[in-house]
Parts: structure tokens; C-alpha cells; sequence
């Protein structure tokens, strides 16, 4: 029977579901190991990572190695003798030493729909793909990457205007509660271990970089969208207007409830085109139909609407984003 389990894990997204543990009754959390502390600030002032504030604050013990495969590590997990070892957005590798030491293994809460989106960003890329569900799933992990036998799925809807934030704390909130349900099951015997194939159905969820937000104008409306949605809050969509930096935080297509996007007017312009411009509209072209700005941020400025954005700078039909 799962009692007592120790705790990996290191960002905000993590910190759920150690929560969820804490305050359950029937688990005991003895240690936790999360990433060493990093400078942060203009002063490089060392800041505890989010699963290290809350360890600290529930009086749990908190080991920061370098790396987990580092005897010392090793050791301490010997000691402690845990019947699981939980496993959230840890940020290293589990080695196959850990992986076999606690007798129900190594339990992970992974933020996708195993086997689709193995990989770092799950969440970022399931809206960048336009995909109409997410979810979380629990594994009993192996030494591949995310490949290890599914335990426990819960399903999420993405909404429409879903961005890569507002899936993440969704997700968030149900990994943590799709962990002690796990446990649970497990407990009573009710646990099915489900074998992954070997290939993922969709790429690897590899991490992203600043890089991948540049939007290209040539893409659809519908693919820069999801680009702009995906990349909220980090690391952001962004495009150039005269030699500036443009971050688009918000954006829609004009008519697609209505199938009406690609026929909007301006079809002919090229891609990056300013089509339309009123006090509260900003159309740009794209590859296939237009899209509407409706929130952005001025390189040095605040994120503002795109009413008083068009206030400040006042953009003609015909110039171009790149």
C-alpha cells in the first residue's frame, strides 16, 4: 500500500498537486526534491522555486541536487524508503536506480494526453496545434521519455480562445486531482497499467524558444492564432513594424463563426498587409483571410487594447507587418 512518498517536482505547475498530497490524509509527503535555486532580478538574488516555497511552508525537507543521479541523492531516497516516488515537471532525467527502488515505482502526472505530445511542452503545443482537447495523464514511468504504462487520464475541452496560460492552470488543477485518484486506485486494487505504444501520434513537445513566436504573415489566420493563443504568456507572438518589435497578445478571425474568414475583403493584399483601420479595428492580411488585432504591446510599452494602442500610433491602410 502506498503511505508515504517523496515529492519531485520544481515549477508553478507542480506545486498543485504537492499541495493536493499535503492535505490529503492518507498520504505523507517525507522529503522533496526540486532544482537548485537560480538568480533572479537585476540583484541575482537567489529565488526558491514554486515546490520549494511550498515544501518550506508545510515544514517538509527540500534536497536541491545538481543532479539526481548524484549518490548522495541516491542515498537519502535509500533511507527514506518510499512506497512511490511522485514526479511532476521535475526537470531531470529519473534514472533507472530511482526508478526501481520505491515498490510502486515512480507515479508521473504528465500534462497531455499520453502518447500524443510526449515531451517538455505539452501544453503550449496542444493549443499551438489547434487541438480541440488536452488533458492530464498518471504513468508509471520507465526509463524512455514519457513512454512509461498509463495509469489514469482526465480529458479538458479547450475552449476557443484557450491560451497557453489558461491551459496550464487547468491542467494544473486537474493533474493534482488526477493524482490522488491515482493513488487511490492503486491502493484498492482498482489500478489498470495500460502499455504505450512505441510512436507518439504527434510530434515531440519539445521546449520553445522566443525564436518560434515570430509570426510569419504568410501562414493562415487560423495557424497564427493559434500561435499568438499558444505563446500566451511566454514566450509571446510577435511581429515587426517599422524595424520595431510588435507583441500581439490577442487576436481573432473576423467572421469565423460564420466560415467567413478567408472572404473577408483585402484578399488580394499580400500577407502582412494593414487592410482595415478604425478606432477600434485592425485587420491584417494573412495567407488564407484576415486577422483582427485586438491587443498588443509596443516594444518598451504596456500591453494595452488595441483602441488606445491605434490612439498613440496611428497605422494606414497598405503599410506592412514582417
Amino acid at each position: 500500500m502506498i503511505k508515504n512518498v517523496v515529492f519531485m517536482g520544481t515549477p508553478d505547475f507542480a506545486v498543485g498537486t504537492l499541495q493536493a498530497l499535503i492535505d490529503s490524509s492518507r498520504y505523507q509527503v517525507q522529503a522533496v526534491f526540486t532544482q537548485p535555486d537560480k538568480p533572479k532580478g537585476r540583484g541575482k538574488t537567489l529565488q526558491m522555486t514554486p515546490v520549494k516555497e511550498t515544501a518550506v511552508s508545510a515544514g517538509i525537507p527540500v534536497f536541491q541536487p545538481v543532479s539526481i543521479r548524484d549518490e548522495e541523492a541516491v542515498r537519502i531516497l535509500e533511507e527514506l524508503q518510499p512506497d512511490a516516488v511522485i514526479v511532476v515537471a521535475f526537470g531531470q532525467l529519473i534514472p533507472k536506480r530511482i526508478l526501481k527502488l520505491p515498490p510502486y515505482g515512480c507515479i508521473n502526472v504528465h500534462a497531455s494526453l499520453l502518447p500524443k505530445y510526449r515531451g517538455a511542452a505539452p501544453i503550449q503545443w496542444a493549443v499551438l496545434n489547434g487541438e480541440e482537447e488536452s488533458g492530464v495523464t498518471t504513468m508509471r514511468m520507465d526509463e524512455g521519455l514519457d513512454t512509461g504504462d498509463i495509469i489514469m487520464k482526465t480529458v479538458v475541452r479547450l475552449d476557443p480562445c484557450e491560451t497557453g496560460g489558461s491551459l496550464f492552470e487547468r491542467l494544473a488543477r486537474e493533474g493534482a486531482d488526477l493524482l490522488i485518484r491515482t493513488l487511490d486506485a492503486i491502493n484498492d486494487g482498482t489500478a489498470v497499467y495500460e502499455k504505450q505504444p512505441a510512436e507518439s501520434p504527434t510530434m515531440y513537445a519539445s521546449m520553445l524558444t522566443k525564436a518560434q513566436g515570430k509570426i510569419d504573415w504568410n501562414k493562415s489566420a487560423r495557424e497564427i492564432e493559434c500561435l499568438i493563443r499558444g505563446m500566451n504568456p511566454w514566450p509571446g507572438a510577435y511581429t515587426q513594424y517599422n524595424g520595431r518589435t510588435l507583441k500581439i497578445h490577442l487576436a481573432k478571425r473576423p467572421g469565423e463563426d460564420a466560415g467567413q474568414a478567408a472572404k473577408s475583403p483585402g484578399s488580394a493584399a499580400l500577407p502582412g498587409t494593414i487592410v482595415e483601420v478604425s478606432k477600434r479595428t485592425l485587420l491584417i492580411q494573412t495567407g488564407d483571410g484576415l486577422l483582427s488585432v485586438l491587443e498588443l504591446q509596443p516594444e518598451g510599452k504596456k500591453r494595452m487594447a488595441i483602441d488606445a494602442f491605434l490612439r498613440g500610433y496611428p497605422l494606414r491602410p497598405g503599410e506592412m507587418f514582417f
